[in-house]
């Protein structure tokens, strides 16, 4: 009786060091994390069509940390979303406090028409909003197909280039670059890009990161 008690004693006594020392790695590991970096995006940043590792995001933050920055990035695609989701979805994800955003989104607005004004203010609303929390911003902006013709194409695309002068932020013209309509980055519906297509993606992104980065004076590991 008294071994057994003795063996209970033990194993609770090791459990406790166990649990201790993940609690210790956890502290340590948010403890190295200098930079938060949130990318609000739809399917195109979510990944859809390939494993989330495989997405720009993810691939952005390996990217970043084989350059040494102590750096998170935290993938809030959804498939399907438009530009109206952009500020209940921020809020929600405030709690993760990031340092950067990297707002994605307006590209379901174009496809389905919705009418630019109301695009635009989305857009602002949530550029002011974490202008307000301290979060810097890279703007990422869209292109459509040409037949939604030239008129609507050319108002799309320039709101985001107005936004961009408005709030003074950062800004990247196309997120597509290089892949857009190229069959072997994209997947057989040539709208979301293939594992191949999110690694050009995230090699033309890392730039303006690395240079926002630079400007906070983000920590290397």
């Amino acid at each position: 009786m008294v071994d057994h008690t003795i063996k209970n004693m033990k194993r609770c006594f090791w459990l406790i060091v166990v649990f201790a020392l993940i609690s210790v790695s956890a502290q340590l590991t948010q403890a190295q994390v200098s930079t938060r970096v949130l990318v609000l995006g739809d399917s195109l940043t979510e990944g859809y069509g390939v494993a989330k590792a495989k997405a720009y995001p993810a691939l952005l933050e390996k990217s970043l940390h084989n350059k040494g920055y102590a750096i998170k990035v935290i993938n809030a695609g959804s498939s399907g979303s438009t530009s109206a989701s952009a500020v209940p979805r921020l809020k929600w994800h405030l709690q993760s406090k990031p340092d950067i955003l990297l707002l994605a989104l307006g590209g379901n607005d174009g496809l389905r028409g919705i009418k630019l004004e109301s695009t635009k203010k989305h857009l602002a609303t949530v550029i002011k909003l974490s202008q307000q929390q301290g979060i810097r911003v890279l703007l990422v902006g869209m292109q459509l197909p040409y037949n939604y013709g030239p008129s609507y194409r050319q108002s799309f695309q320039a709101l985001f280039y107005e936004l961009t002068e408005e709030f003074n932020i950062d800004f990247m013209p196309f997120l597509l670059k290089d892949v857009g309509g190229k069959i072997e980055l994209n997947l057989p519906d040539l709208i979301h890009p293939n594992e191949a297509g999110h690694q050009v993606i995230a090699q033309n992104l890392l730039p303006y990161l690395e240079n926002m980065l630079h400007d906070q004076g983000a920590k290397n590991q």
